[in-house]
């Protein structure tokens, strides 16, 4: 992958100095004034175009990029001042750097730069294409030509455009703008514009992993929590949905449709109503524990949620009455395409359920599930709502910082950025379960059948 990306980079830069040693006087021009090869040529439009977007880019590095490039060095060095008056209003704020909002214009001041370069390469190779045209003796396509064949053969460029600036917009820029925080101290106490931040390097990673302190006795034990709670969640609710549709796609079984309903309504109420009205239910005082104790099963309450080893599993069990429906239904279709000669042809081979589902039913619905299942271990790393709706992290520790015996990674990030403003540590902490999602996935999907043996499975 890594080489085919090189190489791809090569060729690009191989063009751009093909096309400047080949190219002709325009061409050459048309590296620093854009669009220049095509006016001269004939094609106005796609000219002017290139050229004004060129003008764009210089109105905008002189008014506001090339600022924002320079500040992003610093992030700031004047703070918000009040200065003393002797007359009305007496005092009077004067306004200093914003970090945030340098480090935002930065991002943004980057990113401009990055298309403009694309917009540039684009602009050197239709010069350099218009060039090689007019050298054969043909036609230089219309502007209105270019239209039509970008509703033709490069319909997947146009529709492909909105999506992609979409993407980098709404995602991209955004992740790179919290991978940065991650290397500042911007915390509550760097709150600008009174208190600006600055680029601390690896700092906060170090403070996370291993420095000794409370952030670091957090970090691991709340990771190992994520991780069996990842590991129990998917691999219970995946056992349970399977064997659910199984038993419900049994031969005799009536009414497969009602079943299979009454199961999924579970699933059809939204999250945070199911998950608020158990939280109330399995409180300390709560029906639950009323009517437990109504009947004399205990003489004291459960402490569902309050008590660590049993707030763990109360998650676990309600994440099953939420999850296992999903495992069930995707199951249910790949159940019933499984062709029935391979069981009978086991049965007369003297196999017991155990081994048909072991040799037969096990290997096919992990092979469609695969990456499913992946992707369902992942979510449960980032399983925000069941956490936070039921438990909110708790119950409390005293030897966390602040974080509950509950809390997921995911969860903890929340409650440093909301509770106490720490948005440098859940940025590191943001980049760290990233980390660990992407490599558990890409080991995991590669070790996949569906990865594997696509084409010799049978």
């Amino acid at each position: 992958m890594n080489k085919n990306k090189k190489t791809k980079s090569d060729n690009i830069f191989k063009f751009i100095g093909r096309a400047f040693k080949e190219g002709d006087i325009y061409t050459k021009l048309s590296f620093f004034i854009m669009g220049l090869s095509n006016l001269v040529r004939g094609q106005i439009i796609k000219g002017l175009l290139f050229l004004s977007m060129e003008l764009g880019f210089i109105f905008y590095m002189v008014m506001a990029g090339a600022t924002a490039l320079s500040g992003i060095r610093t992030l700031g060095t004047k703070t918000q001042e009040q200065v003393i008056l002797s007359e009305p209003p007496y005092v009077k704020v004067v306004q200093g750097d914003n970090s945030m909002l340098m480090l935002l214009y930065g991002v943004v001041a980057l990113f401009v730069l990055a298309v403009f370069f694309v917009v540039w390469k684009g602009n050197v190779k239709a010069a350099y294409e218009a060039q090689q045209i007019k050298e054969k003796g043909q036609k230089l396509p219309s502007f209105i030509d270019d239209i039509k064949a970008h509703f033709d053969s490069k319909l997947h460029k146009t529709l492909l455009f909105f999506p992609m600036m979409g993407v980098l917009i709404f995602t991209v820029l955004p992740l790179v703008f919290m991978i940065l925080i991650a290397f500042t101290n911007f915390d509550n106490g760097h709150q600008p514009p009174g208190n600006l931040f600055t680029w601390v390097g690896l700092k906060n990673f170090q403070t996370v992993l291993f420095s000794g302190q409370t952030i670091s006795k957090t970090f691991w034990p709340v990771l190992g929590w994520t991780l069996i709670w990842a590991v129990f969640a998917t691999g219970l609710n995946y056992i349970f949905g399977m064997l659910l549709a199984m038993l419900i796609n049994r031969k005799g079984v009536k009414f497969k449709g009602l079943w299979r309903t009454i199961f999924v309504l579970s699933i059809a109420v939204p999250q945070f109503v199911s998950l608020l009205i158990m939280r109330n239910m399995l409180a300390d005082k709560g029906p639950i524990n009323g009517m437990l104790e109504s009947a004399g099963l205990i003489s004291s309450y459960i402490p569902f949620l309050t008590q660590t080893t049993w707030a763990r599993v109360t998650v676990l069990v309600v994440n099953l009455w939420i999850g296992v429906p999903y495992t069930m239904l995707i199951t249910t279709g790949i159940l019933m395409n499984i062709p029935e000669d391979l069981y009978e042809s086991a049965k007369i081979d003297g196999a017991s359920p155990v081994v048909m589902f072991v040799k037969i039913t096990l290997p096919y619905v992990l092979f469609v599930t695969g990456p499913y299942l992946i992707q369902q271990f992942i979510g449960n790393i980032n399983n925000f709502n069941v956490i936070y709706l039921l438990t909110t992290g708790n119950p409390a520790s005293l030897d966390y910082y602040q974080a509950g015996k509950t809390d997921l990674l995911v969860t903890w990030l929340y409650k440093l950025t909301v509770n106490r403003k720490d948005y440098s540590f859940a940025a590191t902490i943001g980049i760290l379960v990233f980390v660990l999602s992407a490599i558990i996935s890409l080991i995991a999907y590669r070790r996949t059948s569906a990865y594997k043996s696509e084409e010799e499975f049978q």
